[in-house]
């Protein structure tokens, strides 16, 4: 079965084809928006300001950290080490890449998902590109998005979170992976079974407190590889655009097998182009839906732009300048993604295992948080609130499940299911490009991001 998965993954779901897909539109909108990526700092700023409006669930604060807390996730860590292990240093630069261009389609995604959400009869907001597929008058569309995500959550926010928590417990710690399991459903029970403000309150002080954690960590290491980071640098970037041979333990890799698993990866970590996050986006005050998707995009900045980029730093100044991490990639087969991080970490004296393992934990359960809540949305979208307990309740389920079957099988799987959801939601968001760029231009390219708009709901 996971051979199976292993072929479709590489050949189909992401392939060349799918890479020119995603990447080509992550281009297209910097385009469309008028290079919206030169607003992050402002999108940062009014991320802390906050909205006067009253519509909407959660705070534009307490919903960005609700969307940060599934992207910042075990991808940042755990799938960027396996984006080195398998594209080798240049997947690097890629993943670097397509969070600079993926801001973008962050942007345009989460900007779709508060312009066409909906008032629920509770009160509550729901949007994302099945509510924007209705405006299209394209429901099935919305549908096969709906499914999409339901199934894939699964997958990049449920299974391979679950078993990335295990298995650094059982490594670090020898905790038999069954009662880690049960424990880790538990804890998550408590928190998903508040709905979505129970939620946003954890990941309001769970997600600002964890990644700067995790970034003192990887500045220790980049100290002590101090000597080795100039040269990480330049590998990195040759290693993008040119086949390499054996070098400080790589296999040699193409451009393509690069390209493929730092896009792969990256998308994993910060989901732009998958209409995931922005359905937390749509639960925020808003005036219009610039503003807070101008915040939304911020995410992709936090999560790839910094976290992404400090850990392949922090991987390739390692295998450089550490003859023991180096060997054990000699084969290319020795080494699993967390393998690679571990062994990076146990240089820091004493601190280095429990930093990566509160980083795991805390990185791996704020992304089962966050992504119950979007599989709870579309199954919403799809049955009523009244089928939300019963996909609660699998959601438990699949995290015990996940955290007991076989690591290569649960990543391939969620990469499988990111693909899926991406084609439906990238289509929403092209169909409605010159929206996009019009309220772009009048909201924030004429400074008019406090005036309401009129036919928001």
């Amino acid at each position: 079965m996971n051979e199976l998965l292993t072929w479709i993954d590489n050949n189909i779901m992401w392939g060349p084809a799918m890479i020119i897909f995603l990447l080509g539109t992550h281009i297209y909108l910097t385009f469309k928006t008028g290079f919206v990526q030169k607003s992050v700092f402002k999108g940062i700023k009014e991320s802390l300001r906050g909205d006067g409006s009253q519509k909407g669930d959660l705070s534009i604060f307490g919903s960005l950290m609700t969307a940060l807390s599934s992207t910042i996730g075990t991808g940042n860590i755990i799938g960027v080490g396996t984006a080195v292990a398998v594209g080798g240093p240049g997947a690097v630069l890629w993943t670097w890449i397509g969070g600079i261009f993926g801001i973008a389609t962050k942007y345009a995604e989460s900007f779709i998902a508060v312009k066409y959400r909906r008032k629920e009869e509770d009160g509550t907001y729901l949007g994302g590109a099945m509510t924007a597929f209705e405006h299209l008058n394209k429901p099935i569309m919305g549908k096969i998005f709906a499914w999409c995500c339901a199934l894939g959550a699964f997958g990049i926010g449920c299974s391979s979170q679950s078993k990335a928590i295990v298995d650094v417990m059982a490594n670090n710690f020898n905790i038999n992976n069954i009662v880690m399991a049960l424990f880790i459903c538990v804890l998550t029970a408590l928190v998903v079974f508040g709905g979505v403000k129970a939620i946003a309150s954890v990941c309001e002080k769970l997600v600002p407190f964890m990644s700067i954690v995790y970034v003192v960590g990887c500045l220790i290491i980049l100290v002590i590889n101090a000597r080795y980071l100039l040269a990480a640098i330049v590998l990195i970037v040759k290693s993008a655009f040119t086949t390499r041979a054996a070098l400080g333990g790589f296999i040699g890799t193409t451009v393509i097998q690069a390209a493929r698993a730092g896009i792969a990866r990256g998308l994993f970590s910060n989901e732009a182009g998958m209409g995931s996050a922005p359905q937390a986006t749509a639960a925020s005050v808003a005036k219009n839906a610039v503003k807070p998707a101008l915040v939304g995009s911020t995410g992709v900045f936090w999560d790839t732009v910094v976290v992404c980029l400090m850990t392949g730093l922090v991987l390739v100044s390692s295998i450089i300048g550490n003859d023991a991490i180096s060997c054990i990639l000699a084969d290319g087969s020795t080494i699993s993604g967390s393998g690679l991080v571990s062994a990076c970490f146990n240089q820091i004296p004493y601190l280095g295992k429990p930093l990566l393992t509160f980083g795991i934990l805390t990185f791996a359960y704020s992304t089962i948080l966050g992504w119950s809540y979007y599989g709870e949305n579309c199954i919403e979208y799809l049955f009523g609130k009244k089928a939300i307990r019963i996909y609660q309740v699998l959601w438990i389920v699949v995290i015990f499940i996940g955290a007991i079957v076989s690591e290569g099988a649960v990543w391939t799987l969620a990469d499988i299911l990111n693909a899926a959801m991406c084609i439906p939601n990238v289509i929403a968001v092209l169909m409605l490009r010159n929206v996009i760029s019009k309220e772009t231009q009048y909201y924030l390219g004429e400074g008019k991001l406090e005036e309401v708009d009129p036919e928001l709901q």
